[in-house]
């Protein structure tokens, strides 16, 4: 995974400041790229989790289908209300497909981690629910920059 960032360096979270931060928050921004070459942003649950964000997305949403037709990504996490309280991170790279899709819960070992980490932050409990409707996607990143103003 490259740091893209030249400049902003003092800003820049470190390895474990970058974990901690991607481990405490629930909600990115995923921005893929439609037919006609437009970008098409979507907010979105996920969790982190051995380098990886992990998104259960839709498969019948445009997302999916934007991903199916081109799997790049960038995805944008960010906190804060005033300026100097601002941090985030922006990964980019490949979405892969992992898992059946949807998802019914057939035994996917890759999977294990991810789901518990998901059910656990956003729906309270010990097994994730499967709708029928939802599927995985994970972003490994290529790419990753980030800010954080508190150290200023």
């Amino acid at each position: 995974m490259a740091v893209t960032q030249r400049r902003s360096r003092r800003i820049m979270m470190s390895p474990a400041e970058l974990d901690a931060f991607l481990t405490e928050q629930r909600t990115c921004r995923v921005a893929t790229v439609s037919a006609d070459g437009r970008p098409h942003v979507s907010p979105l649950w996920f969790v982190w989790d051995a380098g990886s964000l992990w998104l259960y997305s839709l498969t019948r949403s445009r997302r999916w289908a934007e991903l199916r037709r081109d799997p790049r990504l960038a995805v944008v996490v960010d906190a804060g209300e005033e300026y100097g309280q601002l941090r985030g991170v922006e990964l980019s790279g490949t979405a892969v497909f992992v898992g059946e899709a949807p998802r019914t819960g057939a035994p996917c070992p890759e999977l294990a981690a991810p789901e518990r980490l998901f059910a656990r932050r956003h729906f309270g409990l010990d097994a994730m629910p499967h709708d029928g409707r939802h599927a995985w996607l994970r972003l490994t990143p290529d790419a990753i920059a980030s800010w954080d103003f508190r150290k200023l």
